[in-house]
């Protein structure tokens, strides 16, 4: 199995804690698509930006 295999498999640590520490209407609101870039991508879709404007804090 390829690396990038394995890394879709496991989400790094730190993005599965900050998934789950969203409020809960707001996780609902999100897509499995939108789950997914949040836990793998770099880039998000600018739907889930819109909807996670108020907990991103700019690095």
């Amino acid at each position: 199995m390829s690396k990038k295999k394995q890394d879709m498999k496991q989400p790094p640590p730190e993005r599965l804690q900050a998934l789950r520490s969203l409020p809960p209407h707001i996780i609902k609101s999100l897509t499995k698509r939108e789950i997914k870039a949040f836990l793998f991508e770099d880039e998000w879709p600018d739907s889930m930006q819109e909807k996670l404007k108020d907990y991103l804090v700019d690095a």
